[in-house]
């Protein structure tokens, strides 16, 4: 499906879209408990199904994850079951890496795998982990990519594993280390990327009662743990969603927008506040009240770490597109190895649209003094982050912006472009 976009004037409220990051986390959590857990607002998309299902293939039920769903109900499978059939984690990278970790606590084995494009991830590092845990762990093409090949049941013990490639891999041992037997002590031979996900990851396994440790090392988890929300865990905004919003308030919103539901939580992607602040966005976040407003603002350049936040790199290239001066997106190198080099989508589509701009190894700079932003035919590039960013360029361009491969925000905000025209957008799809 192709989405088209005009240039535009957006204003008015939106709601929050629920965090997919959380979403994941509290549905597989709900799974390793012993009992019946009601995840309250959840956010229904095809990633969060992927993980459903993983759920339900290793002996636990979800039942409610449909489109007008405002909860669902997970009855666990507390030690994970040996699967009956291949675990399809179709697009989502975050649905095969957790539950990479929890095949490795089943007796037998596990087959996982995905589209073409996750069959394209890395998974090495984390393969490489539960083999040291004395698990079997393999890809089938020897390449640290899927179809993988998972059993144990590993014990726990520790382990040494890169921080730069994925901070998934961090998660998924955290995960299933509270319910392995020994724990698992995890020791990172690089620095950390990404590291409020694995925050993300504490907090949600804190109301779950399950107890971590940040060691001098890396991150600690005791095993023989239970998992326990109470009956009930609420899923928070997603930031990652937002700033596609933010971002249209802060370039197309003359009147302002809101976004209503946008509580702090452990996200860092809710760092594209400050971002805007620093860009010179009239942007202000009432945190109490979880509101966030915002309105059309001119922007200056800034150099940006998204060493911590790569999921925002699509977002803020487009924002350097339309501010003053010089927009340098630096430390983005493991930003490459999403659903798509996103580094490079962003430079070649951007660039399709007028925009000048310098892609190097790790990072990206846009030359916003030398841009004029005018509608093109651009490549979503089957990514829901890139499809998402170009139609929010696609409101200030001159001319129609048409984007490929609209569908693919069913990944992670699947009304996204309803939500777009609500908002004022000339949007058809």
């Amino acid at each position: 499906m192709n989405a088209d976009v005009g240039t535009s004037t957006i204003g008015g409220a939106v709601g929050a879209p629920p965090s997919k990051s959380y979403t994941h986390r509290a549905i597989l959590a709900a799974g390793y408990a012993d009992g019946r857990t009601r995840i309250e607002r959840p956010l229904v998309s095809a990633d969060t199904r992927a993980t459903a299902r993983a759920v339900e293939s290793f002996g636990g039920s979800v039942e409610g994850l449909t489109d007008d769903s405002d909860g669902v109900v997970v009855r666990g499978f507390g030690r994970p079951h040996t699967p009956e059939d291949v675990i399809d984690c179709a697009n989502s990278g975050t649905t095969m890496r957790l539950v990479t970790a929890t095949a490795a606590l089943a007796d037998g084995l596990t087959v996982l795998t995905g589209d073409e494009s996750l069959r394209s991830r890395p998974h090495g590092p984390l393969l490489s982990a539960i083999r040291s845990l004395e698990g079997r762990a393999e890809s089938t093409r020897a390449n640290g990519q899927a179809p993988l090949v998972v059993g144990g049941p590993v014990a726990g013990g520790r382990v040494s594993m890169p921080g730069d490639v994925s901070s998934q891999f961090v998660t998924a041992l955290l995960m299933a280390g509270a319910r392995s037997a020994d724990g698992i002590d995890i020791v990172l031979e690089t620095e950390l990327k990404s590291a409020p996900y694995v925050e993300i990851t504490r907090e949600v396994l804190g109301d779950f009662g399950v107890a971590t440790d940040a060691t001098t090392a890396g991150f600690a988890v005791a095993g023989g743990q239970t998992y326990d929300a109470g009956g009930e865990y609420r899923v928070p905004g997603d930031f990652s969603s937002m700033s596609y919003l933010l971002a249209a308030g802060a370039l197309a919103a003359d009147e302002g927008l809101e976004v209503r539901g946008a509580y702090p939580s452990a996200q860092g992607d809710s760092a594209i506040v400050d971002i805007l602040e620093r860009m010179g966005a009239d942007i202000l976040w009432s945190r109490d009240d979880g509101v966030i407003s915002v309105a059309r603002s001119p922007l200056s350049g800034a150099e940006i770490d998204v060493g911590d936040t790569p999921d925002l790199l699509p977002t803020l290239a487009v924002l350097g597109a339309v501010a003053d001066g010089e927009t340098r997106l630096v430390n983005a190198e493991h930003v490459r190895y999403k659903e798509t080099d996103r580094v490079s989508a962003m430079a070649d589509e951007l660039e399709t649209m007028g925009v000048s701009i310098t892609e190097r190894a790790d990072s990206l700079t846009i030359h916003g003094d030398e841009s004029s932003l005018r509608g093109a035919r651009v490549d979503g590039r089957g990514d829901h982050r890139i499809v998402m960013a170009l139609a929010v360029a696609g409101l200030v361009a001159e001319g129609t912006t048409t984007v490929t491969g609209a569908e693919h925000v069913a990944v992670s905000f699947p009304d996204f472009f309803d939500v777009l025209a609500d908002l004022g957008a000339a949007v058809t799809r």
